[in-house]
């Protein structure tokens, strides 16, 4: 039973490593095509949005534009015949694309770290066994 329970661990944690860095390197690509530079004013200014912390930057700093642009007033404050409103509409639409793929990074991220969590978890379970020699229990009669 140890053994399985090992293997399992060690074999989910492996399919959580990949699944993690195939998403990072899926989300990062994703971002690099649509070819984003942060503006001077960003956070992380001049750099190419491709990771969590540039997409992060990117969309605070379009927020901070698109208030700027409509006076302080969100979308759902503008009304309905403001010409600022497209405006609000679409950085809104930007940041929640933009946050979006920060949330993914982050459960990237955690799928990466549980693996390694699972995997170790796995060789303990291992370590154990080979330790207290995994004896099987005696027979009924």
């Amino acid at each position: 039973m140890r053994k399985v329970a090992s293997l399992a661990s060690i074999v989910l944690g492996v399919v959580l490593i990949i699944g993690g860095i195939g998403t990072w390197v899926m989300v990062s690509s994703m971002l690099a095509d649509q070819r984003i530079t942060t503006p001077d004013d960003a956070c992380l200014p001049e750099r190419d949005v491709r990771g969590p912390f540039t997409a992060y930057c990117q969309a605070k700093i379009i927020e901070t534009h698109a208030l700027d642009s409509t006076g302080g007033a969100t979308y759902a404050e503008l009304d309905r015949e403001d010409p600022m409103r497209n405006v609000a509409m679409n950085a809104s639409f930007l940041q929640a694309s933009l946050f979006t793929s920060v949330l993914a990074f982050g459960v990237s991220a955690m799928a990466i770290a549980m693996g390694l969590l699972f995997i170790l978890i796995g060789l303990g379970i291992k370590d154990v066994a080979e330790r207290t020699g995994a004896v099987a229990p005696p027979a009924r009669v």
